[in-house]
């Protein structure tokens, strides 16, 4: 199909929610003619896993920051309910538009029901693209020596080291070319996203969503935190990490500006700034795994690990999920996400690792929990740190990690700040629980749950 010069064009944003470096925006404007942005809310089409609590709170108002700037360039972004695939036709339709420009996405559901809207769009004639705007490295382009993909994160991102550099496409434009008569939409309000009860104050207070505020937190990443970044990344109780994956999911700021903007510092620590990179590598990883083990999101992708002895104790698991468990760090960890919708990494694998090794419940409820009050909570990353801590993801190490909260506590809070913000039970003296298990008899009861996986 070939492009035709002055024809209208529909832009369908997803987790692309930005103006500046989208592939499928410039692609749009190319055409030279009428541009309608479309959000399509759907999700039943998102499988086992559409948008939790905290994701849809964030959603609201990144749909929000995001048609506000589009009005402020002489568009709109245009709301409509799914089936996506009907809702597509019909604007198109509405718009007089050939083309349907979007940003690939990699979870499993959504790549079956792009797969359709593609050939649907394209068997009625219409152009239909899509583009990488979200990765580095597209999945398919990184492989081992023998064609297969990477479970190793160290040879990974070696690979993608060795190959081209990340593309970039134009910054945000000043004007969208409007259609003559915009069609009909909902208002981002109309979603239903955000709680009736209002439980987000604390996350109202921490997050400013949208393409500024992303901006915003990376400036501020670069300016105060880029050159200590190896040595503070650790320490949930310093604003040592970029704070960037909310956004980064939500597409609000592409990896690709990160990667310039921190190869870009003509100061700091080269050093530091790799090291912040390689997060970015993490990611890429993540989205990996994912694209070429779409069933590791509920499946273990050692095998073996699907015999593993779980033992589900609603008590403990409720006692978890409230930061109750006698353990300051954990706790502290699953307070702040309850607070903020977020936690510090750190945190997050300390506390993921007390679930599934102390309390031996299935990262699978870890990972349920996380996806619903988590404002970053993203399929890919949310399954290999699960899987990860679990033991039966892509690792390399040859042993069990089973995390001492306490030995943790001390090597990444070392003055308790972070554990005394979240705690305040801690400053009386009063009302913390006990321990709801011993780490010792923990940790063999995990050993002895592993060798009967190994056993024979």
């Amino acid at each position: 199909m070939t492009r035709s010069r002055g024809a209208p064009a529909l832009v369908w944003f997803r987790q692309d929610l930005r103006l500046s470096d989208n592939p499928a925006l410039a692609a749009a404007l190319e055409q030279g003619g009428p541009v309608t942005p479309v959000y399509i809310w759907a999700p039943e089409e998102e499988g086992n896993w559409p948008p939790g609590a905290a994701s849809r709170w964030w959603l609201h108002h990144s749909l929000s920051a995001l048609g506000a700037a589009l009005e402020q360039r002489g568009s709109r972004l245009i709301i409509r309910r799914g089936p996506t695939g009907q809702a597509l036709r019909l604007l198109a339709a509405e718009t007089g538009a050939t083309a349907v420009f979007w940003n690939r996405r990699y979870e499993p559901a959504a790549i079956a029901r792009d797969g359709e809207v593609k050939r649907d769009l394209r068997a009625r004639g219409l152009l239909a693209e899509s583009f990488n705007g979200s990765l580095l490295f597209e999945p398919w382009t990184i492989r081992n020596q023998s064609g297969k993909p990477f479970r190793v994160f160290t040879a990974f991102w070696r690979a993608c080291l060795g190959g081209p550099a990340p593309s970039r496409t134009p910054d945000s434009p000043r004007v969208l070319p409007a259609p003559t008569m915009w069609p009909r939409s909902l208002q981002a309000g109309d979603l239903g996203l955000e709680p009736t009860v209002d439980w987000a104050s604390g996350i109202r207070d921490v997050w400013q969503p949208g393409e500024s505020g992303a901006k915003r937190q990376l400036e501020r990443f670069l300016r105060e935190a880029i050159d200590r970044y190896p040595v503070d990344r650790d320490r949930p109780d310093l604003l040592g990490a970029s704070r960037l994956s909310p956004h980064l999911h939500f597409g609000e700021i592409s990896p690709g500006q990160i990667w310039r903007a921190v190869l870009a510092l003509g100061k700091g620590d080269a050093a530091a700034c790799h090291s912040y990179l390689r997060q970015l590598g993490w990611r890429e990883f993540a989205y990996h795994l994912l694209y070429h083990y779409p069933e590791s999101p509920h499946a273990p992708l050692r095998p073996e690990f699907s015999k593993f002895p779980w033992q589900h104790e609603p008590k403990l698991l409720r006692a978890w999920k409230r930061g109750c468990t006698g353990y300051p760090l954990v706790d502290a960890g699953m307070r702040e996400l309850w607070r903020t919708g977020w936690m510090h990494n750190r945190a997050r694998m300390v506390a993921a690792s007390f679930l599934v090794k102390h309390l031996l419940e299935s990262w699978q409820e870890g990972a349920a929990w996380f996806w619903d009050t988590l404002v970053d909570a993203d399929l890919a990353n949310n399954t290999l740190g699960w899987q990860w801590v679990a033991g039966c993801g892509a690792d390399a190490a040859p042993y069990f990690r089973i995390f001492n909260p306490a030995i943790q506590a001390a090597k990444c809070d070392p003055h308790g700040d972070y554990m005394r913000r979240w705690i305040p039970e801690l400053e009386t003296g009063a009302g913390y629980p006990s321990p709801v298990v011993e780490h010792a008899e923990a940790r063999q009861r995990a050993l002895d749950a592993l060798a009967s996986v190994r056993r024979p």
